[in-house]
């Protein structure tokens, strides 16, 4: 019989997690990096907060998952 470890599944959920944060921060920290005129930064941070939040609840949703099931579907 195999038996899952739901602690290493939530580490890895974790992995895809961060993972996807950081490929969805990537053209906004670009963007901000390069200080093009004219780009509304004000508006790009706006868009990184919106991530930053939606990743909290995402991570919070992992640590709380009870199943394996819940973890693949959280992580999507």
């Amino acid at each position: 019989m195999i038996k899952i470890d739901l602690v290493r599944s939530k580490d890895i959920a974790h992995d895809i997690r961060r993972r996807r944060r950081a490929e969805a921060f990537a053209p906004l920290d670009d963007a901000i990096a390069k200080q093009i005129p004219g780009v509304d930064l004000e508006s790009l941070e706006i868009q990184r907060q919106a991530i930053r939040d939606a990743d909290e609840k995402l991570q919070n949703q992992i640590d709380s998952a009870e199943s394996i099931q819940e973890l693949s579907e959280l992580i999507k």
